[in-house]
């Protein structure tokens, strides 16, 4: 005799309520297997999507950030080009900006009109200057009130006297475009 036998006669020889109680047991501890698998299926289901909405969060911060910075960024353009006057040209900015007392040579180019904006240059050659005037002058051109983008720079160290810089730097001075009203 196997065990499923002897089952099945210890299961015969019991009353009827008896096996009603035990059937009773078995199927609650089912329906409590099933309903705690659904429970355990419905808690990773959300905790994967607790995950995924932490990251995309995240990522929305980090994107809030940036949006915050770009719009700081662009609100500072805006006001340095609202500062351009007509009057205003890369010369003169040169002039204002440039280093007291060092020849400098200014010559106009041909301006660019790019994506609403218009780009006024000017070639500019300074001859001996120190590495540390340079970078003052850059430093001022960069940061100061008016938009300014230095299109090309070139350096060139003197054979005489190599502490001293020839330099030339085309400079554009950036002006929003005057859109006509009818």
């Amino acid at each position: 005799m196997n065990r499923l036998e002897q089952f099945r006669d210890l299961f015969r020889e019991m009353d009827r309520d008896t096996r009603l109680r035990w059937g009773m047991g078995i199927a609650l501890l089912l329906l409590l297997a099933v309903a705690y698998s659904s429970v355990s299926d419905a808690l990773s289901g959300l905790s994967r999507k607790r995950v995924v909405r932490e990251s995309e969060l995240m990522e929305l911060m980090q994107l809030k950030q940036r949006y915050f910075n770009l719009k700081k960024e662009s609100e500072r353009l805006a006001n340095r080009l609202a500062t351009v006057k007509s009057d205003d040209s890369p010369g003169r900015i040169m002039e204002e900006a440039g280093i007291k007392g060092k020849p400098v040579q200014i010559r106009p180019l041909k301006g660019e009109e790019r994506g609403g904006v218009q780009e006024e240059l000017a070639e500019v050659k300074m001859d001996g200057l120190t590495a540390n005037e340079l970078v003052n002058l850059l430093h001022r051109l960069e940061k100061g009130a008016k938009p300014v983008a230095l299109k090309k720079i070139v350096v060139k160290s003197r054979f005489d006297d190599p502490a001293k810089l020839d330099v030339t730097l085309t400079l554009a001075l950036i002006r929003a475009l005057q859109t006509e009203k009818r």
